[in-house]
């Protein structure tokens, strides 16, 4: 039987908060078998602890906030993500601030850093959410839907109507990426795609009190003519396999691995969200199993 894991060791990282642009330290513990995910405040009083599930999601708009009593933690979805990828399901992440450090915009350095502390199985077995009939969720133009699959497969289309995207050639970046891991690699394969946005926004969400610590070194800017980061691209299909890389991240706050095929079309962290409560409500939709 597949056994649940944790980290072997603690993992220390730190960086800046993409939306509150404060600097952020963070420590991931190991934790006992069937904890999950727990986020913990190092600076709130009395360590305050929020499970990483549905029911403390208080905001998507551009990223996931969880919440409980107030107290918040935002930007969860990179290091959500990363668990996910390498199977980690039970670990305590201590903060020193109300955010994770967006590290390059992907989960690359989370990723890196957990694989080297590598994984501790533990004694109990691993319960994975098997989909055993689509569900869908639409929000205008967005649309997000999980079918059942044998192992996880994605899909993510965008349709951004903007003068580089809409009139890239061959060698310009794609607007849909497909990964299954069946044959694939989280690390190499998706896990550093990063976070993106155009340079005509970034006004608007400084405005709006957003994006404070974003970056070139954090988050690829794209302005009417190309990509503004040095290098380009890490790979043609990186911004739809960013998506991909969020979803995964907003599916892994069901608490287990997601046996199923996601496909989103135009969709973010609401229809993400919107997608895994409105599945979780039909309990003839999924099963929890063991392999």
């Amino acid at each position: 039987m597949i056994a649940q894991n944790t980290v072997r060791h603690a993992v220390d990282v730190a960086g800046v908060g993409l939306h509150t642009g404060a600097k952020v330290q963070a420590t991931i513990r190991p934790a006992p078998p069937n904890t999950g995910i727990v986020f913990r405040r190092r600076d709130a009083h009395g360590g305050t602890c929020i499970k990483a599930c549905p029911a403390n999601v208080v905001d998507t708009q551009l990223a996931v906030t969880l919440g409980v009593n107030g107290m918040r933690i935002g930007t969860v979805e990179h290091l959500m993500a990363a668990f996910a990828g390498l199977g980690i399901d039970n670990a305590v992440v201590e903060l020193s601030g109300p955010e994770l450090p967006i590290m390059d915009g992907s989960a690359a350095q989370f990723t890196a850093r957990l694989d080297a502390a590598g994984t501790a199985p533990q004694p109990a077995p691993k319960r994975y959410l098997k989909v055993t009939r689509e569900v869908c969720y639409r929000d205008g133009d967005a649309m997000a839907t999980l079918a059942p699959h044998d192992g996880f497969r994605a899909e993510y289309t965008m349709r951004y109507d903007h003068p580089y995207l809409s009139t890239a050639n061959g060698s310009g970046p794609c607007q849909h990426a497909t990964v299954d891991f069946a044959t694939g690699s989280f690390a190499e394969d998706l896990s550093r795609a990063r976070t993106f946005g155009f340079l005509s926004d970034v006004e608007q969400l400084w405005a709006e009190g957003l994006a404070r610590g974003g970056s070139l070194d954090n988050a690829i800017v794209i302005d009417d003519h190309g990509i503004l980061n040095e290098g380009g691209l890490r790979f043609r299909d990186e911004l739809p396999k960013h998506k991909i890389l969020d979803a995964i991240g907003d599916l892994y706050l069901c608490g287990h691995a997601v046996l199923g095929a996601f496909t989103g079309n135009q969709s973010g962290h609401a229809s993400n969200h919107g997608l895994l409560r409105r599945l979780l409500e039909d309990r003839s939709a999924y099963e929890i199993v063991t392999l």
